[in-house]
């Protein structure tokens, strides 16, 4: 049972955080069944891994494509893009959409003068009108109920 260093692995994985995440990636997949490619001589998973990664038996890129895909939660699928939506022209004021044609008015300032002048504001009343006005009515907690 020979030991394996950080040294034997680290010019096979130049990082030894990636050394780390590699290894123990490739333990899982051995503790869930996965075949390995040196002898066991009586060694854990870890060691075992580290020793393929040493040895050059499993190629650290593959391992590190497998443990991007183990953690990887939605999967991209390739879908066509959607149509680029039609443009809004400023020239000509329409818009051309499922084969219907929408205008769009436009008002100068003098012609929205001009129209607001013809309005007139409602007239004001005093406070006695509004009382007035208001007494036929009951207050809210003063109406009787009314059953289901």
């Amino acid at each position: 049972m020979a030991r394996v260093t950080v040294e034997d692995c680290i010019d096979k994985v130049e990082n030894r955080f990636d050394l780390v995440l590699l290894a123990s990636h490739r333990a899982r997949t051995i503790s869930s069944g996965s075949q390995i490619t040196v002898e066991r001589d009586n060694d854990k998973n870890p060691v075992v891994a580290l020793r393929e990664i040493a040895e050059k038996t499993i190629s650290p890129d593959d391992l590190k494509e497998e443990l991007v895909h183990s953690l990887q939660k939605y999967v991209e699928v390739d879908e066509p893009e959607p149509e680029a939506a039609p443009l809004i022209t400023a020239a000509g004021g329409t818009v051309d959409a499922d084969d219907t044609e929408v205008t769009v008015d436009r008002m100068t300032e003098e012609e929205l003068l001009k129209g607001l002048e013809g309005l007139t504001p409602p007239e004001e009343m005093t406070e006695e009108e509004l009382l007035k006005g208001l007494e036929g009515l009951t207050p809210p907690e003063e109406q009787p109920e009314e059953e289901e």
